[in-house]
């Protein structure tokens, strides 16, 4: 696309942005609402549009090349992700639920599907690529150092005398033989009986004109059945019922010749961004040479002037505003000599008026008093209303810089002439506008140092002739106070097990350990799930939905990517230090602690109980491991902690005859857990397929955030046999019937689905698919291998969810909103109403 659509599809987001602002920033505060159905109504409509604002200014962040325009669009960009993390932690607060369904919403606002998926920002890791490579680099020579890893389980080799080798190669060759045989006398056999056809029939006695009318009909009977299937195929690719052809040449598809096209703009961007940066520098040097000895001298005759006017006013040179203050600048922006003239009388009447001004303080006190009284009063009143008080939206973090960026948008951008920047490069103009604020400060800066000097020069010839001395003591004291500021500070500091330590010593420990280890390459759009359609119908009902893969995806992107992969985000977000991944066996758990690692660029610690099993023994031994592992992870942020069978760390008892000792790491992971700030980009991601197994208070305080992960749906099921199929070289026909197989494996899981499709496409199998087209009975086989997920323990994790504490707050509210009469404002409501009361503490 072109740069002009990319301009045009900003301003678009522009204007949704602006008007999501008029309701974010109203006049009035809004009042509260006691409709809890209403108040979601409103958070997933604004959730839903900030998603889409999200994807279009992410494709243009993506492909944008003028390097001005990417900064405010980043500006806005991380202001939206936070604003869409702030509206997700709102929504979990008000249903007491991690799961949310909206195509209620969805068919309001005329929308698919397609548009509630949350886009992952390419930023994450292409302006990190550099030091991604090299943490890869030093990965495989720390690797390569340590040489192939030796197996565990190795097969062992199967012992044979040399009889019974020749023996085996003795049937092998006879039954070869055989074949051969068999196959030489079946064509001689079939070769007899056409002959002895030929003889009985005779010669033809059929005239040729009837010949050639037989010949005729036939040929034109197979040319028109031909055509016909021809049609009926192109008729069913064309509705989606029937797959479209691979391409003769990949290279040459659409969608090949647009992501060529979006490399090529993110090469344009690096070179315009490398000349913006150049263009920084030397547009300043030119400033400071030509504009520069202008600035300084207006700016010491100003404040010459200034030291004059004040002397003439008050009869003595004024004191000097610190650094701290803004040095000179704040002599023209805030003051004159005729304010400061006013400043002195004002502090001299103070001085005189004390008494008076006590007496009316005591008046002043009394009249609040008595409006407190009245207001009081009226609260009294008001009691009842105060308990119907219902949900308010709390304050967020992000609609400023979201505000700001708008603004920005508005003033600069918006109406900008740019009809000569064809190539969209840096404007200059802008970068003159920058930088002379910056040069002005600079020299401000010089003069103000000069100036302090002239000062000091022109007081200590006048106190000569008067003798009296100033000023000295009051600078001492603001020393002073530097000084205990400092020492405040440095108790904060952790102590540092490792201080003489490189970095690159202490990444090659943890490798060496096998502490760090390398993730494969796994995209969160691989972990393929269909979204669910009846989420909003069942809850109407009364019956909790089982969430789908597609809410299952949503939730990995926005507690685990959308908070490593930018720090501004990190900061002001929702702090998620800890999620834990949970369901049955197979259902991709693991893959989507990999997908949380390549989507961010994160490393990843394994400190699952089988692997850190005899490192670092004893007290002294965990706490360097713990120290390492967030040392370490906070310095090459962004970081991704796991623990596998992360439940057997809350077990109650634990057999002693278990070598890993999975409780190892109960008492100090938490501790350490605690030290993470919102600045510390690092997530703890537990998986488990057992967490009934554990016990649920000390699990739930070290895990923040349960995504608990079910066995797909049939909607799901066929999205997966189609993708998986395909994915492993198979060709779906019309004998394949992927529906019936669909519906027979209600039960089974992503995984065991792939492990199916593994076993039947083999090399062998791939290549007789031309004549042999593949068909449902062939996957059930290895299939019926495999135990399903049963009803039973699905039942188990529904029971377990429902008594972690979001889930009992849920129940709690649930059974408020039945004794309510199903409407939801009673529970709701008293809940404002206990906000209002601390309130008034």
């Amino acid at each position: 696309m072109s740069h002009s659509t990319y301009n045009r599809h900003w301003a678009e987001a522009q204007s949704a942005i602006t008007d999501l602002l008029t309701q974010e920033l109203p006049p009035d505060p809004p009042k509260p609402e006691k409709d809890r159905l209403a108040a979601f109504q409103l958070l997933a409509t604004m959730y839903i549009k900030y998603i889409q604002i999200f994807r279009r200014l992410e494709q243009c962040y993506d492909q944008i090349v003028h390097p001005q325009k990417r900064r405010v669009l980043r500006h806005v960009l991380d202001g939206v992700i936070g604003r869409l993390l702030e509206l997700k932690t709102e929504m979990i607060n008000l249903e007491f639920s991690e799961y949310h369904y909206m195509d209620d919403v969805l068919s309001d606002l005329k929308l698919t599907p397609n548009d509630l998926e949350i886009p992952i920002p390419k930023y994450f890791t292409l302006e990190q690529s550099k030091a991604l490579e090299e943490r890869q680099k030093l990965l495989g020579r720390i690797l390569a150092k340590m040489g192939p890893q030796e197996k565990e389980t190795e097969k062992e080799e199967v012992k044979m005398s040399m009889e019974e080798a020749i023996r085996m190669i003795q049937i092998a060759e006879r039954a070869r033989q055989g074949r051969l045989r068999a196959k030489l006398m079946l064509g001689v056999r079939q070769e007899e009986f056409r002959d002895k056809l030929a003889q009985n029939k005779g010669a033809p006695t059929m005239d040729s004109s009837v010949a050639a009318t037989r010949i005729q009909k036939v040929w034109k009977g197979f040319l028109q059945r031909k055509k016909a299937r021809y049609e009926r195929h192109q008729e069913m690719m064309f509705i989606g019922m029937v797959p479209k052809p691979a391409p003769d040449n990949p290279k040459k598809t659409p969608q090949a010749l647009s992501l060529k096209v979006e490399q090529a703009r993110r090469n344009t961007q690096e070179k315009h961004e490398q000349e913006y940066q150049n263009a920084l520098v030397t547009i300043k040097d030119k400033i400071a040479e030509t504009e520069g000895p202008d600035m300084k001298e207006t700016m010491q005759d100003q404040i010459r002037q200034w030291f004059i006017e004040c002397r003439d006013a008050t009869g003595k040179f004024p004191d000097y505003p610190d650094e701290d203050e803004g040095g000179s600048s704040t002599i023209f922006k805030e003051k004159d000599p005729a304010e400061v003239e006013a400043e002195l009388r004002a502090k001299e009447e103070g001085k005189e008026g004390k008494g008076k001004k006590g007496k009316k303080s005591g008046k002043k006190s009394g009249k609040k008093k008595k409006e407190k009284k009245g207001k009081g009063k009226k609260k009294g009143k008001g009691d009842d209303d105060e308990e119907e008080e219902g949900w308010k939206m709390a304050p967020s973090n992000f609609v400023q810089p979201v505000n700001e960026g708008t603004a920005t948008y508005q003033g600069v951008w918006k109406t900008r002439e740019e009809a000569e920047n064809f190539s969209q490069k840096h404007d200059s103009e802008l970068i003159k506008e920058e930088k002379r604020i910056e040069v002005e400060t600079e020299i401000r800066q010089q003069v103000d140092e000069l100036m302090k000097q002239e000062l000091k020069n022109l007081k200590t010839a006048v106190d000569r002739d008067k003798g009296k001395k100033k000023g000295k003591k009051s600078g001492k004291k603001k020393k002073k106070k530097k000084k205990s500021g400092k020492k405040g500070k440095k108790g904060k500091k952790e102590k540092d097990l490792t201080p003489e330590r490189t970095m690159e010593s202490l990444y090659e420990e943890l490798v060496k350990e096998g502490i760090i280890v390398r993730h494969p390459m796994v995209h969160l759009s691989d972990y393929e799930g269909e979204y669910s359609y009846l989420g909003t119908t069942l809850r109407q009902a009364n019956i909790e939905p089982q969430p789908s893969l597609s809410d299952v995806r949503r939730l990995v992107a926005e507690f685990g990517i959308l908070h490593l992969g930018s720090t501004a985000v990190h900061e002001k977000a929702p702090l998620v230090k800890s999620v834990m991944i949970t369901g049955p066996r197979a259902v991709g758990k693991k893959m989507l602690v990999h997908a949380i690692c390549t989507e961010t660029g994160a490393n990843l610690f394994d400190l699952t109980p089988q692997n850190i099993a005899g490192k670092y023994p004893g007290k002294e031994g965990l706490k360097m491991l713990m120290h390492l592992v967030f040392k370490v992870g906070r310095a090459l942020q962004p970081s991704v902690i796991y623990i596998g069978d992360c439940e057997r760390m809350f077990k109650k008892k634990v057999p002693k005859t278990d070598p890993t000792d999975p409780k190892r790491l109960k008492k100090e992971l938490p501790k350490a857990l605690k030290t993470i700030k919102p600045e510390d980009r690092l997530l703890l991601v537990g998986t488990t397929r057992c967490p009934f197994d554990g016990e649920m208070k000390p699990m739930m305080g070290c895990y923040n955030r349960i995504i608990l992960i079910p066995r797909p749906d049939y909607a799901s099921r066929h999205l997966l046999w189609r993708s998986l199929i395909e994915k492993n070289s198979g060709i779906i026909s019309n004998l394949l019937d992927v529906s019936s197989l669909t519906k027979i494996t209600d039960g089974y899981t992503p995984g065991h689905i792939a492990t199916a499709c593994e076993t039947v496409l083999t090399e062998r199998r791939i290549s007789q698919q031309n004549k042999k087209p593949l068909q449902a009975v062939e996957f059930i086989a290895p299939l019926a291998r495999i135990d399903p997920v049963y009803k039973e323990e699905e039942e188990a994790f529904k029971t377990w969810y429902a008594k972690t504490p979001l889930g009992k707050k849920r129940a709690k509210a649930a059974a408020g909103d039945e004794d309510d009469g199903g409407g939801g404002k009673g529970k709701k409501g008293k809940k404002g109403g206990g906000k209002g009361k601390k309130k008034k503490k």
